[in-house]
């Protein structure tokens, strides 16, 4: 092995050793998190029954029957979204702000009977991916995550870097050493889940990161795109679409966060009167007539409608399919019952259909039940590897002491090794940025250790 090598591969380990203790308790908790979120599908209907599966009839209510009825259930409460029944034996579902809470009301579509309420923040799938999100601590917890996921790639290009074979034989390398004991072993298990799992993991930190609040919202307005034409005769107001997400629930898929929603109202010469008034509106157009235009244009079931909240506000209808080429967005003036936009999935940018399917992997969505286990498997090597890389470290740390890898200044040259982290801290800011700070304070302590050395 060459000396430049040996002085990467020092390096390699210091900065992998530092990412690795920062990252680990977050992996440990967006793979515990992702594993609840993943299997929503199965756990909801199983959690809920009575609330969320009904004994299929042969006549729906209407949509306006139903919100009347969930009206009268809640007088003081507003509703801000009604989901349509899925299929045949699933209830349809309305979310309502009623006392400063948010409440997911579920409706019997055949008789019209209230079923129930959930809290929409506190049951079990919106706590799950609040905490994947934002650790549920809003923008301070979206930036640690932003920071974890970014120090989760460097993770993989170091370790990529420290299990490169150089020689050795396949036991280890591809395949643990099972007859080893103590750290050799964890150290194998590390090497070899993270070596087999690099290629999944670098795709969930990437699609992943395209949901964050800061790079996410840089890599969304740079890549996502419309004609400016879809949007040309369109009044708009300074609300992005973006606004109908929120920590705990997902409406308008990645691609359309950064568009800007239109208004009602510009064109219907009644509405003038309505334009001066925030408050919310009475729309003209009922709540049947928009599940009427959904159902017209061939929207995918599991799609929602947003309610307008204002008297400039519109109908979204979205669905965030489990496919994206089924996306669907369409916002519909709450006055004339105009289509205001329908975008689809030929409407998005290559950019944007890439991180879509990356997206939809990333939950398991994509190609159902394989895809599903696929994820539970990346999920479980992430446990494995973080969990491996925090005894390795026990097993090796000093009485009182961090345990970091000594540097070695017998051999400067590092150049090919800060020239792969500095494009990792350009491409991710949050890292870099936390790159210098380590750098500043890694320095101070082996300036330390030389004055008490020479002391």
């Amino acid at each position: 092995m060459s000396k430049p090598n040996v002085s990467f591969y020092n390096l390699a380990w210091r900065w992998h050793f530092y990412a690795g203790l920062f990252v680990a308790p977050f992996m440990i908790l967006l793979a515990l998190t992702g594993i609840v979120y993943l299997f929503k599908p199965q756990l909801d209907p199983l959690m809920y029954r009575e609330l969320m599966v009904v004994e299929a009839g042969h006549h729906r209510q209407s949509a306006d029957t139903l919100l009347a009825n969930v009206r009268q259930a809640y007088p003081q409460g507003q509703v801000g979204q009604y989901l349509p029944a899925i299929n045949a034996e699933r209830s349809a579902q309305f979310v309502m702000h009623d006392g400063g809470r948010e409440l997911n009301v579920f409706v019997d579509p055949y008789s019209g009977k209230v079923l129930g309420e959930q809290d929409g923040k506190q049951n079990l799938q919106a706590i799950a991916r609040a905490l994947h999100g934002e650790l549920m601590v809003g923008t301070v917890g979206d930036r640690l995550v932003e920071l974890a996921a970014g120090w989760g790639i460097v993770l993989v290009v170091s370790g990529l870097y420290l299990w490169w074979p150089r020689g050795r034989s396949s036991a280890g390398v591809l395949w643990p050493r099972f007859s080893a004991r103590g750290r050799l072993l964890w150290r194998d298990l590390h090497a070899v889940t993270g070596f087999w799992g690099s290629a999944l993991l670098l795709l969930m930190l990437l699609s992943g990161m395209t949901w964050t609040g800061l790079w996410g919202k840089q890599y969304a307005d740079l890549w996502n795109r419309f004609p400016a034409a879809m949007w040309n005769d369109v009044p708009k107001s300074d609300k992005e679409a973006r606004d109908l997400n929120s920590a705990h629930r997902q409406t308008v898929p990645w691609a359309m966060e950064n568009t800007p929603m239109p208004v009602s109202g510009a064109h219907a010469e009644h509405a003038g009167h309505h334009m001066q008034d925030h408050a919310p509106a009475a729309p003209q157009v009922s709540l049947q007539q928009v599940e009427n235009i959904a159902n017209l244009r061939e929207v995918e079931p599991g799609y929602s409608i947003t309610l307008p909240t204002s008297a400039e506000g519109v109908f979204t209808i979205a669905v965030f399919a489990d496919d994206p080429r089924n996306d669907a967005t369409l916002h519909v003036d709450q006055y004339t019952g105009q289509v205001l936009a329908d975008v689809r999935w030929q409407d998005y940018s290559p950019v944007a259909r890439a991180t879509e399917l990356g997206v939809m992997l990333h939950e398991g969505k994509m190609f159902g039940t394989l895809n599903q286990l696929v994820i539970l498997l990346v999920c479980l090597m992430i446990l494995l590897g973080s969990v491996s890389g925090l005894v390795m470290w026990w097993k090796r740390k000093p009485t009182g002491g961090l345990g970091v890898p000594p540097l070695r200044h017998d051999l400067p040259r590092w150049k090919t090794a800060v020239g792969v982290m500095l494009l990792l801290g350009v491409a991710f800011p949050l890292v870099g940025l936390s790159m210098v700070v380590m750098w500043v304070v890694d320095s101070l302590v082996v300036r330390r250790r030389r004055v008490l050395a020479s002391a």
